[in-house]
């Protein structure tokens, strides 16, 4: 009968257990999200509970001002401030009432990847949440640089001067042959494949070195452990990753086929086989002045005779760098592939963008257009 009782009082434990679990991983994340917004996309699940969990343990502090009768006050951010600056200087100003629940909140909600540089008149009478929106308002006399997901550096050099920076494409492209300290613990040679793809919202006076560090920080905030976790456990350094990621980027016009597209490569590289990448080629190709664009296409048969090391039909592994600068998708994929049988894709016939995936050379023919 003891046996029996323990054994119960054991399921009831296991029961509790269970019912905590569930209340932390999904309650807390919902209830975070219906107060204080959706998370940051960049964020990993665990990081979402743990911000969550954070703020909701501030109660009413992020949405009561300090002194709902304070006056106004100057308060400048200074280029490049880190957001733990920021959140200390706002409550030694008397400001905000507790620095770490800043900090959160503007992790949590991604604002502290537009927080502005420049000068802003602050009050007491903000909550934590007001003043964390106010230090993101853009000036109308902001310079927008938009870098788009599958761009090489010689795009982004081309769209700087519609962009509003002081910046000419030639200075830009020779300072990215040195990435700023940020981006040091991945061994890049130079910036490309670390332009993370996003609107870039700066002060016109924006220097050409605290642009460039604008944007390794950027990069560099979305490589989460979980993330550089889940490319080690692939056998893959950071740097590798991100190469094999920007191919993905230039196959994957669908991006929700990245992470089909990048087991292939995967499984390719796992048993030393070539990886007959079309935009590894391209990018050895460079310009094509007939059709205005750095990406040849279609191929012709001759251009996968290029000699390159970035001709990929030619030499087995990896191309010695990225060959764009690809997005948090496609990361994702490679440290998260799907677990496939596949060595070959080729597009489909039907001019869909989406590609048919085979296991075998034959099957690849097979699936050739007619």
């Amino acid at each position: 009968m003891r046996r029996y009782q323990y054994y119960f009082i054991l399921l009831i434990l296991v029961v509790i257990t269970l019912v905590c679990v569930f209340s932390f991983i999904y309650y807390i994340p919902a209830r975070a999200s219906l107060l204080y917004g959706p998370p940051a996309n960049h964020l990993s699940i665990s990081n979402r509970i743990e911000y969550s969990a954070r703020l909701l343990s501030y109660g009413d502090e992020l949405s009561t001002p300090l002194n709902p009768n304070g006056a106004e006050q100057n308060f400048i951010v200074s280029s490049g401030e880190s957001i733990s600056s920021i959140a200390q200087r706002l409550q030694e100003s008397n400001l905000i009432s507790n620095a770490d629940a800043f900090f959160d909140y503007v992790v949590y909600t991604g604002i502290d990847l537009t927080i502005q540089a420049g000068e802003f008149n602050l009050s007491p009478a903000q909550s934590i949440i007001d003043i964390a929106k106010a230090l993101q308002k853009f000036s109308p006399t902001d310079a927008t640089l938009v870098i788009l997901a599958g761009w090489r550096m010689e795009e982004i050099a081309a769209s700087l001067p519609t962009s509003g920076l002081s910046i000419t494409p030639e200075a830009f492209l020779s300072a990215a042959q040195t990435p700023p300290q940020v981006l040091d613990f991945t061994s890049a040679p130079s910036m490309e494949g670390f332009f993370f793809p996003d609107t870039y919202t700066l002060p016109r006076e924006t220097t050409l070195d605290q642009f460039l560090d604008i944007v390794a920080r950027n990069f560099a905030q979305r490589m989460t452990q979980d993330l550089i976790t889940a490319f080690e456990n692939r056998g893959l350094t950071v740097y590798e990753a991100v190469i094999i990621a920007s191919i993905v980027e230039r196959e994957a016009i669908h991006i929700e086929e990245a992470p089909m597209i990048a087991s292939v490569y995967l499984n390719r590289l796992a048993i030393n086989m070539k990886l007959d990448a079309d935009p590894t080629v391209q990018y050895a190709l460079g310009y094509q002045f007939d059709k205005n664009s750095w990406w040849k296409s279609p191929l012709a048969l001759n251009d996968l005779q290029i000699p390159s090391p970035y001709n990929t039909y030619l030499n087995v592994g990896l191309p010695p760098t990225p060959i764009s600068n690809p997005s948090l998708e496609a990361l994702m994929a490679v440290a998260y592939p799907e677990a496939t049988p596949y060595y070959y894709f080729r597009a489909a016939c039907d001019g869909s963008g989406y590609h048919n995936f085979s296991v075998t050379f034959e099957e690849q023919i097979a699936n050739a257009c007619p």
